[in-house]
This record gives C-alpha cells, structure tokens and sequence, in this order.
C-alpha cells in the first residue's frame, strides 16, 4: 500500500488547510486512516483518526478546529484545518492501519509540512 499526502503549506495563524492522503495498492476494506504530526526532538502524535465505518478520534489539542473525514470510494483521507495556531507547525504524516484476518498491518506516507506563522 502507498499513501501519498498533499496540501501542507505556510498559513497564517487563524487560517485554514485541508490535507490529503490517498491510498493506492493493496486495499482492504477493514481500515483505520489517520493524521500523525511531528516536531524536532519530540514524538509522532496522534492528531486525529477515522475507521472505515466512520468513527473518528482525535486529540485534545484539535478538538473543535480540525475535522477529519474520508472518501472510501477514492480511498483518500481529508483534514480539515481551521484555525490554526503556532503550535500546529510540524510535519504531517498519514497512516493507514488495515486488517486482514488476525494480521495488522501499517502503512506510513510521507510527511507534509505545516507552518502556521503567528
């Protein structure tokens, strides 16, 4: 499976991206896809999740600005950004976790960059 991530870029704070992540390859219909961010030093964290059947997840720092959706047909992951602060600036990176019988399997696209100016 590849993920390929688009739509990080420079924001002013207050302002608004969406991210996207597409899927290709090995598709399996029992998924989970997410958004990870990570700074210099400090680990990747959760930012928010979404499973095949729509239950989403997210962390508490986002809650209420970021929405997290997805389009199962075109196998592809939105988020949704508003109102972004300084502290969002990181690097972004999709994940797809998808299971296969008792087999897991995670799949990491490349990071995109997010830097929100105050």
């Amino acid at each position: 499976v590849q993920l390929q991530a688009f739509g990080g870029g420079l924001v002013q704070a207050g302002g608004s991206l969406r991210l996207s992540c597409a899927a290709s390859g090995r598709i399996f219909s029992i998924n989970t896809m997410g958004w990870y961010r990570q700074t210099p030093g400090k680990q990747r964290e959760l930012v928010a999740a979404i499973t095949s059947g729509g239950s989403t997840n997210y962390a508490d720092s986002v809650k209420g600005r970021f929405t997290i959706s997805r389009d199962s047909a075109k196998n592809t992951v939105y988020l949704q950004m508003n109102s972004l602060k300084s502290e969002d600036t990181a690097a972004y990176y999709c994940k797809r976790t998808q299971w296969v019988g008792s087999l897991i399997y995670d799949y990491w696209g490349q990071g995109t960059e997010v830097t929100v100016s105050s």
